[in-house]
């Protein structure tokens, strides 16, 4: 069932019609459980989050990897439809995804979903408690929390099954190193301000 967006949202539950029906006013949202939840990124978020899409597209290119990254990113999950901040997948997933005409991205085709932490913020229970779990239910491979107040830290969750095992946890001078989904490596202090 469609809502009618003259008066406002309407009073839902909306579905991902709706969601991509939205006005397109600057805003982003994600679908949680049939609710829109508008997303409010700051001008720093925005940054890093341009900052990580360019090192994780490099990265591919180095290695030679054919990897799709995207920032922000829609993708299904059991709840809805999420938008990590950045997030990869293989080019040949996001070429069928394309040629399928699908409106989100599979979840289960994301090999790494990263969130950029605004403090404070209504979305930062979501990126610290519940997009664990949900991620994790989609089965990306990694999910990556990155915060930047006061200093960069990431904390890096890979999946065990269908849960991530205890956070891998850097900060501002450390050098992150993984090898998939394919080799990333920089130090976080990459990630400080305008640097």
């Amino acid at each position: 069932m469609s809502v009618a967006y003259e008066d406002g949202y309407g009073y839902g539950p909306y579905t991902v019609e709706d969601l991509h029906g939205l006005p397109d006013e600057g805003k982003a949202h994600e679908l949680v459980d049939g609710w829109l939840i508008e997303l409010s990124p700051s001008t720093r978020h925005d940054y890093l989050a341009k900052v990580l899409a360019r090192i994780m597209e490099r990265a591919a290119e180095d290695s030679g990897t054919n990897s799709y990254v995207q920032a922000p990113m829609d993708i299904s999950t059991p709840s809805g439809a999420r938008k990590p901040d950045v997030a990869v997948m293989s080019a040949a997933a996001a070429r069928n995804a394309r040629d399928l005409g699908l409106s989100l991205y599979p979840g289960d085709d994301v090999q790494l979903a990263i969130e950029i932490v605004s403090r404070g913020s209504g979305s930062e229970r979501e990126d610290r408690g519940r997009k664990v779990i949900e991620y994790a239910r989609t089965g990306i491979d990694q999910y990556w929390l990155v915060d930047f107040d006061p200093h960069p830290r990431i904390q890096i969750r890979r999946l065990n099954g269908t849960v991530y095992g205890d956070p891998i946890i850097l900060e501002e001078t450390d050098v992150l190193e993984v090898s998939d989904p394919f080799p990333i490596s920089f130090p976080l202090s990459r990630l400080a301000d305008f640097s």
